[in-house]
């Protein structure tokens, strides 16, 4: 039996993975910080295995990882979240015939920096708003003419985003980026890839919102999202999952604004019985649940009550059209 390797198990994206895996005759293995987490409850999950935080040692983690393929006869590595950017130097730890879903680490670096990421998209010739480093001259040329997004370089759930009037002084120098701000209704995708061809998109917007973080989903079509999506897919030869989000103008053009090397919560759009088989096989296509809004069930650990008690408090109905400042995340 086959045994694959999950790096991380506690948010619902691993679990679906683990269940595409095991209903496919395939053996789970998950590694994860965390003593208790949700996949670790699951019948499709034959072990989990603690590893060290990537955040507190990342070559620690590294060599956990690498005495878990070990142990465990792991015949394939895929990453499930963020822990993708330190998952990505695994390869050359890894024996022989081990298949890691992920790309090379300098370019999944690249697009996980947000100036990385917009330099990369313009070479593609792909509509990006122009995006400067926050110490490039450029960038006060930039605010002194329009409004602009602040962000940092790495930042997540719109942790950090600063959204500033035309002519306002920039702050002092930090790894960020200055952007100009594009009018519109945000959208986020997540796709599944291989060698540079797309084999399912998710288009999807937030329904439902946490502060900054969408926990509630509506999939919609597209093409132009889409067809931004395939161009830079194919422009990197892209394999395994990645993520972008975007601004779309009233002309309907979508304006990428940032990518997620990785999946992202669009990943439950997808038919769960499809995920193994799309990852293992390059010709096989990915196709979409039944269900166009989905909301996540977030899963607490101890300490987290009050967060169960922020989302006890959310409205009911549909949060208003999503705009670049509110910077929504569907990230999880």
């Amino acid at each position: 039996m086959n045994t694959v390797l999950l790096t991380l198990g506690r948010l619902p994206k691993a679990l679906d993975i683990a269940r595409s895996f095991a209903a496919a005759g395939w053996r789970v293995v998950v590694a994860e910080p965390h003593r208790r987490h949700l996949s670790g409850a699951s019948r499709s999950v034959a072990r989990s295995l603690p590893v060290t935080p990537p955040a507190e040692d990342a070559a620690a983690y590294l060599r956990d990882l690498s005495r878990v393929v070990e142990a465990e006869g792991v015949s394939l590595v895929v990453p499930v979240s963020e822990e993708a950017m330190h998952v990505a130097f695994l390869r050359p730890l890894l024996p022989a015939g081990v298949r890691l879903l992920s790309m090379p680490p300098d370019l999944v670096l690249r697009l996980h920096d947000k100036h990385g990421f917009a330099v990369a998209a313009g070479e593609a010739g792909l509509t990006v708003p122009e995006t400067f480093a926050l110490d490039d001259p450029a960038a006060r040329v930039l605010a002194d003419t329009t409004e602009v997004i602040v962000k940092p370089v790495h930042s997540c759930s719109g942790r950090g985003v600063r959204r500033l009037p035309c002519g306002t002084p920039l702050p002092p120098p930090e790894p960020a980026v200055v952007q100009r701000l594009v009018a519109g209704e945000e959208h986020s995708s997540c796709t599944l890839a291989h060698d540079g061809r797309v084999q399912g998109t998710a288009v999807y917007r937030g329904t439902l919102m946490s502060g900054s973080v969408a926990v509630g989903f509506e999939r919609i079509d597209h093409p132009a999202v889409e067809a931004w999506i395939a161009r830079f897919v194919a422009a990197t030869r892209w394999t395994g999952f990645i993520a972008f989000d975007f601004i779309v103008d009233a002309a309907g053009t979508p304006w990428g604004i940032e990518c997620n090397p990785r999946t992202t919560s669009g990943l439950h759009f997808f038919a769960e019985a499809d995920l193994a088989s799309a990852i293992l096989d390059p010709a096989h296509p990915l196709r979409f649940r039944p269900e166009r809004r989905l909301q996540l069930i977030l899963v607490l650990r101890d300490g987290d009550a009050g967060q169960l008690r922020r989302l006890a408090a959310l409205p009911r109905q549909s949060a208003p059209p999503v705009r670049h400042a509110r910077r929504h995340v569907a990230r999880g």
